[in-house]
This record gives C-alpha cells, sequence and structure tokens, in this order.
C-alpha cells in the first residue's frame, strides 16, 4: 500500500513540474516578445550591453602584452579565467535576474509584490520568469568566444575530464552567484531598497575572480577562499586544467568542489528566502 501511495505521488510530480516548465517558458516567451518590439532600441541594448564586456577586456588585452605575463599568467590563460566567470555571471544573470535586489526591491516598494503572492503559480516560478533581459545574450556569445580563446591559447592539455571539470564550474558559479541574488533580494523584504553591500560579493565577487588569486593579497585570497569560497568556483578547477600546484598545500580533490559550493549557497539562499517570504509584510502602498 505505502510503495503503491509513493509511485502516485512521483507519478503525479511528473505532470506537476512539466506545467511549471511550460509556464516558466511562456513567461520568457512573453518577456522577450516585449523586449522585441521596439527593435532599434533592443539592438542598441544589446550592443550596449555587449560593449561592456568587449572594452574591459579589450583594454586588459591591450595592456598585458607589454607586461608579458600578470604574476605568471598568460594572456591566454587569463582569457580561461575571465571567459568562465563571465559566461557563467551573465547565465546566472538571465536565469536569477528576477531575484536582484533592484528588481525585487521594486516589487517590494511598489506593492507589486504582493501580485505574485496572490496569483495561483509557484512564487519562485514567477519571479524567476519576472525579469529575462534578452538583451544579455549579446554577453552570453561574447563570454563563449573569450573562453574559447582561452581554451585555445593556454596551451592546457584538453581531455574529456578537463571539459567536465570546466562546465562542472560553469554550474556550479551560476547557482553560487544566484544564490547571492536570492539573498540581496530577500533582505529587501526588510530594508525595503536593496543593500549595497551585497553588490560587493556579486559584482565585485564576479570581478575577483575573472583574474588569478595569486594577484591579491593574503587577506583578501583567504576571505575569498575560506569564508566566502569564491576560489573553489573557477580558480581552483583551472589551475587544475593548467596543472598548476593549488596554494595552500591543498589537495587536488578541492578542484572538484565547484558543483558542491555552488549548489549549497543556493540551498542556504533559498532556506533564507522562505524566511523572508514568512516575514513579508507590505509597505502599505
Amino acid at each position: 500500500m505505502a510503495r503503491a501511495s509513493s509511485r502516485k505521488a512521483a507519478d503525479g510530480l511528473l505532470p506537476s513540474a512539466l506545467r511549471h516548465l511550460h509556464l516558466y517558458f511562456l513567461l520568457l516567451r512573453a518577456q522577450a516578445r516585449s523586449q522585441a518590439v521596439y527593435r532599434v532600441s533592443f539592438a542598441l541594448d544589446a550592443l550596449g550591453s555587449a560593449f561592456i564586456t568587449l572594452s574591459e577586456f579589450a583594454a586588459f588585452a591591450l595592456v598585458l602584452p607589454r607586461f608579458g605575463t600578470l604574476s605568471g599568467w598568460t594572456l591566454g590563460e587569463v582569457s580561461l579565467l575571465y571567459g568562465l566567470a563571465e559566461l557563467a555571471f551573465v547565465l546566472m544573470d538571465l536565469c536569477f535576474g528576477g531575484f536582484d535586489a533592484p528588481n525585487l526591491s521594486g516589487h517590494v516598494r511598489t506593492g507589486s509584490f504582493n501580485t505574485f503572492l496572490l496569483r495561483p503559480a509557484p512564487l519562485r516560478l514567477q519571479i524567476f520568469g519576472s525579469d529575462f533581459a534578452l538583451r544579455r545574450v549579446t554577453r552570453l556569445f561574447l563570454a563563449a568566444g573569450i573562453l574559447a580563446y582561452g581554451v585555445t591559447a593556454s596551451g592546457a592539455i584538453w581531455m574529456p575530464e578537463a571539459a567536465l571539470l570546466l562546465t562542472g564550474s560553469v554550474l556550479g558559479m551560476v547557482a553560487f552567484f544566484g544564490g547571492l541574488f536570492v539573498i540581496g533580494g530577500t533582505l529587501t523584504f526588510w530594508t525595503v531598497e536593496s543593500v549595497e553591500a551585497m553588490n560587493v560579493l556579486t559584482y565585485g565577487g564576479r570581478t575577483l575572480i575573472s583574474y588569478p588569486m595569486d594577484i591579491y593579497g593574503q587577506f583578501l585570497r583567504k576571505t575569498f577562499t575560506y569564508l566566502l569560497p569564491a576560489a573553489f568556483l573557477s580558480y581552483f578547477p583551472v589551475l587544475h586544467v593548467l596543472s598548476r600546484p593549488l596554494p595552500d598545500g591543498l589537495p587536488s580533490l578541492a578542484a572538484y568542489l565547484s558543483p558542491l559550493v555552488g549548489p549549497l549557497m543556493l540551498a542556504a539562499a533559498f532556506a533564507f528566502w522562505r524566511v523572508g517570504v514568512r516575514h513579508y509584510g507590505g509597505t502599505g502602498t
């Protein structure tokens, strides 16, 4: 009897998950169609979004050859780090944009967050589908191009294991920074306005892991390795792919922890999100 009931529950989960997935893609399609109505404006936004990444990387790529290396890292090796971080962050931004504090604080401040609570659809699914900035797709292609250049120019010996390791690194970073977005958005239930300190961890963290960690001071390295484990996300996997030893005598196993560190952060963030939703009382607007 228990086995039959559990099988029936499992059979019911699949149609429910498919309905939610279908609803999510409907929300994304509506977002994309609304953004594509004004084509010139959309094209300019897309080009402007890509120009930010292109100008930042181009400035670095033009300067580095004059110095030879960056703390022993060649342009190809740094491109591998930069491309991984940029690709993961843009993917995260596409998926978790609705949880970004400025977006969520706008809903909290104006009272429109109440409409999410009243609709007969999962709250998190609605937030996921509330902000899909299609213009960021140009940054996605640009990041993939930088990563491809890093793969070919880094001089690493590429095996299927390395590809799986870096894929896990990207997924871990998406979950990790997505978790930081969720935490920052949840804080607005109490603060209403976004907390600028979270930008140091999200956008600042993304910039920090785009370059070799050994260019930073010891305090910063230790902080982003053991307190906020950002070094496990891309730096350690890239070190392993380049056949370089991990710092502080850490075992090579630490290079494989990104797919674990990221989901743990995301799980903790959504636990905090549930607390925030339970204590949400509106702003009276």
